[in-house]
């Protein structure tokens, strides 16, 4: 009686333990790329940011393309919870935004620059995309047109205002502060809502 009431917790506590580990692994790889080409990273280094052994990476993700793809899941998981902002609050979407851009735009930069060589980041900047896109037609769903080409071509320009590498011109590469790029964001969404235009 005594050994069958244990082994439900028995369970449970291993269980615990292996997600722990897990995310443990997942935080040291996605410390190591954010500082570093996918190539330079080994398992090893993994392993030993992790405090933990190759094996027990392999026994987990099946090798080095396997945890970059958990990775890209569980940074993906980690973007959609902090992106939340309220529909139609174009200061509080694009703060939202540059809070996420300003902690890990530069990871992303360097992630997506070897996405043409390296199919498992391929595979997370294809998610990234689409994740991004949905998220635009959630925070802008008070602006955008009823499903057509009126409302792809809408998207099409909320994606290119709000792109990444928009991000890394304005702060990288021009070297604007936060706050100008900010405000430069917010200048170009409102000046593409399309409830404004009056092409025919």
């Amino acid at each position: 009686m005594e050994s069958e009431t244990r082994r439900p917790y028995r369970m449970g506590a291993r269980a615990a333990a292996v997600e722990v580990t897990r995310t443990r692994v997942l935080e040291a790889a996605a410390a190591l790329w954010m500082r570093r080409w996918y190539d330079d990273v080994t398992l090893q280094h993994v392993a030993d940011e992790a405090g933990v052994s190759v094996q027990t990476i392999v026994n987990h993700f099946g090798g080095k393309d396997g945890l970059a793809d958990a990775v890209a899941d569980w940074v993906a998981s980690q973007a959609a919870a902090d992106r939340q902002a309220p529909t139609g609050d174009v200061a509080a979407i694009v703060a939202v935004l540059f809070e996420d851009y300003e902690r890990h735009g530069d990871a992303n930069v360097l992630w997506t620059a070897q996405m043409d060589r390296v199919p498992a980041i391929a595979r997370a900047a294809a998610h990234a995309r689409g994740q991004h896109r949905a998220w635009l037609e959630r925070v802008f769903a008070d602006r955008l047109p009823a499903p057509g080409p009126a409302r792809e071509h809408a998207l099409n320009l909320h994606y290119a205002a709000t792109d990444i590498y928009l991000w890394k011109l304005w702060r990288r590469d021009l070297g604007l502060s936060r706050e100008d790029a900010e405000r430069a964001m917010r200048d170009l969404l409102t000046s593409i809502d399309p409830r404004k235009t009056h092409d025919a």
